[in-house]
């Protein structure tokens, strides 16, 4: 029997059930969340899980300050813990434009009155010891952000979404999407379904889809390198865990895991996959680790955190995630073809996941966005990017990683 909902979200990671957890909260309880294997099972359950407040553009901000508070609201709805440590971020400058860029943001976050300064190089150590200031000019300080476990946050959307009369179905990948009279028809594993709208979250598995249907989408799958190190003789006793580091210099991220350390690394030299197509079943994996092409970075990274090389590496994880040309994601409707909407190509999904489940979801309740992010609509690539300069695109891109030149 044919089953009828006014939206069906394609994809149970976290943008996928925030998706879900939005259209439900908006009054469209007859949504339904397909899903090919579990939730988490694509980019989300290796993510480090980091939710900072800060963003080089004001609405990506409110993006960040959303995923939070979103986050925390399924949390306080379910009793799913999303294992939100309120830790802080520092984001070095090591250069006057990264400092005088910073100083420029200041308004912003006074206006979403969220905490945020610029503190000196000093007041950085003093805040995170391990930190070696020298290079350092400051570093915009977020006092109030810190990192989630990102497989409890996907799972506290999903059960808000369930609790509130949203459907989620489990190991049900799509075989097809058609347009009919009444819709759009979705064949999936267990069901035949007519949606009036579709939502494409489905990571890097999204631009097989949405080509299935005629939409050719400038998104592909970068590895992407984590490093935990062994036990950090330093953390030991501390009374609180130390703030996230963002270092533009060495173009990584560093936090605390447990009595080491967690490092997310941006290489020169980034490596894709799956760019001739996603392998059927690939499922919840890790790719083969490559530290020597990382090493360049990560002796900046020593240089910054002397304790990082001295507690060595206990652990690699190199996964998949989506990136498009400039690095922002893809969300709104797809122009060409009604009825369609997309939420992927996250780089930051945990970041800005929940914020972005909650714009999408009123922007397809009302008609509009609740405010203008013209840096994530679809309609900024209006052509198809040949795979060649997307690939190269996406190459300078990533390779940037926290600078913002």
């Amino acid at each position: 029997m044919t089953e009828h909902y006014r939206a069906a979200v394609i994809g149970g990671g976290i943008v996928g059930c925030s998706v879900l957890y939005g259209l439900v909260e908006r009054g469209w309880a007859d949504s339904i969340l397909l899903e090919r294997r579990e939730l988490t099972s694509g980019s989300t359950w290796h993510a480090a899980g980091n939710a900072t407040y800060f963003g080089p553009y004001p609405a990506m901000t409110r993006l960040a300050v959303e995923s939070i508070a979103t986050y925390l609201a399924a949390e306080a709805v379910t009793g799913q813990s999303v294992g939100f440590r309120q830790t802080g971020s520092l984001r070095l400058a090591t250069t006057p434009a990264e400092r005088s860029a910073y100083e420029a943001m200041i308004q912003t976050y006074e206006d979403l009155g969220i905490p945020f300064s610029v503190v000196t190089a000093a007041e950085a150590a003093g805040e995170h010891p391990l930190i070696n200031t020298k290079g350092v000019l400051g570093a915009a300080r977020t006092p109030t952000d810190g990192h989630v476990d990102s497989s409890g946050a996907t799972l506290a959307l999903a059960k808000a979404a369930r609790l509130s009369g949203g459907t989620i179905s489990t190991r049900d990948p799509v075989r097809a999407l058609e347009r009919g009279p009444a819709g759009w028809r979705i064949i999936s594993e267990k069901d035949d379904i007519i949606a009036e709208h579709i939502v494409l979250a489905a990571s890097f598995w999204t631009r097989e889809l949405a080509s299935s249907i005629g939409l050719q989408l400038p998104l592909y799958a970068v590895q992407h390198h984590e490093i935990i190190t062994g036990e950090v003789e330093e953390l030991t006793g501390q009374p609180a865990e130390l703030p996230i580091i963002r270092d533009p210099s060495a173009s990584a991220n560093i936090r605390q895991e447990g009595s080491g350390l967690l490092c997310g690394v941006y290489d020169q030299h980034p490596e894709f996959w799956g760019v001739d197509g996603i392998p059927p079943g690939f499922g919840e994996e890790l790719l083969p680790p490559d530290l020597d092409r990382l090493m360049p970075e990560l002796e900046r990274v020593i240089h910054r955190l002397p304790a990082f090389g001295r507690a060595g590496v206990k652990r690699v994880n190199n996964g998949p995630i989506c990136y498009t040309p400039d690095g922002c994601p893809l969300l709104g409707p797809a122009s060409s073809i009604e009825g369609v909407w997309l939420a992927c190509g996250f780089t930051i999904g945990i970041g800005t996941g929940g914020g972005a489940g909650r714009l999408l979801a009123h922007w397809m309740a009302t008609g509009e966005p609740p405010y203008d992010i013209p840096a994530v609509y679809p309609s900024r690539f209006p052509g198809q990017i040949s795979q060649r300069a997307t690939l190269e695109q996406i190459r300078a891109t990533y390779a940037r990683g926290y600078r913002m030149d």
